[in-house]
């Protein structure tokens, strides 16, 4: 670290195993602090958010870090405004971003500030991404946050859920087929998957709309019907809950972009 020296154009603080200790390391945050007053921009990804804050580089700024450490930056640096649906977050000239895959967006909106929307255009075609991502990142903190459940039925169920996702997924259905009362599944359901089975069917459910709508060309309204919703509404209002934009907003952001890439 300390040979770099002079000006320093765009300061990367990146996440990973190590940014906890080093942002208790006295050494680490005064070189950070030193070298993001020679910076023309100061930037982190994931959990490299802890650095800047530890350095009081946030310090009565937003910013955002991976959805699982949210609460926990918050809680550890009240003076951060901390946003917990942003893929990234720009204040003044610090910038930061979510879990590890969002510091392409990052990237992809520094080259955008930089040398324009076209240049920016044509990376994320090169890197088949969204130049800007639909949604927030609680698209993926939804799904990722529900674990297997630990007994063998209701683990059962998780997989019927997901290969069967237009039958009937009622409590009252899913209970017959782990061979539990309604009341007693529910509760079973909730405590070790840590969502109810509702919310559970819903977020498959999207996520098989999700991946129908960006694979193929077939109708929304067949969509709809093949992944459990029904009708259109019904998918239109799920998709908002959970991805913040509707399923034709979302195919044809996703489409558009794999157009301009062939």
């Amino acid at each position: 670290m300390a040979a770099v020296r002079g000006p320093i154009d765009t300061l990367v603080i990146a996440g990973g195993t190590g940014t906890r200790r080093a942002a208790t390391d006295p050494r680490v945050l005064e070189w950070t602090r030193s070298a993001a007053s020679r910076s023309r921009r100061v930037t982190s990804v994931c959990s490299g958010a802890f650095v800047l804050a530890a350095a009081g580089l946030l310090d009565g700024r937003r910013a955002t870090t991976h959805w699982e450490w949210c609460d926990t930056l918050a809680s550890m640096f009240p003076a951060v405004a901390v946003e917990r649906d942003s893929i990234y977050v720009v204040d003044d000239n610090v910038y930061t971003s979510a879990g590890v895959t969002a510091g392409i967006d990052l990237a992809l909106a520094l080259v955008e500030e930089d040398l324009g929307a076209e240049r920016a255009r044509a990376v994320a075609q090169q890197l088949v991404v969204f130049l800007r991502r639909p949604g927030g990142q609680s698209q993926f903190s939804a799904q990722m946050a529900a674990p297997s459940a630990e007994r063998e039925p209701l683990r059962a169920v998780q997989g019927w859920i997901a290969a069967n996702p237009a039958s009937d997924l009622s409590v009252a259905a899913l209970a017959a087929r782990a061979s539990m009362s309604p009341r007693n599944f529910a509760r079973a359901f909730r405590r070790e998957t840590g969502m109810t089975p509702a919310a559970y069917v819903e977020s498959i459910r999207v996520e098989q709309a999700r991946i129908a709508l960006e694979g193929s060309d077939a109708q929304v309204e067949a969509v709809a019907k093949h992944c459990g919703f029904g009708t259109v509404e019904t998918m239109r209002r799920a998709f908002h809950r959970r991805l913040g934009v509707g399923p034709a907003a979302y195919r044809s952001r996703f489409q558009t972009r794999m157009k301009d890439v062939a």
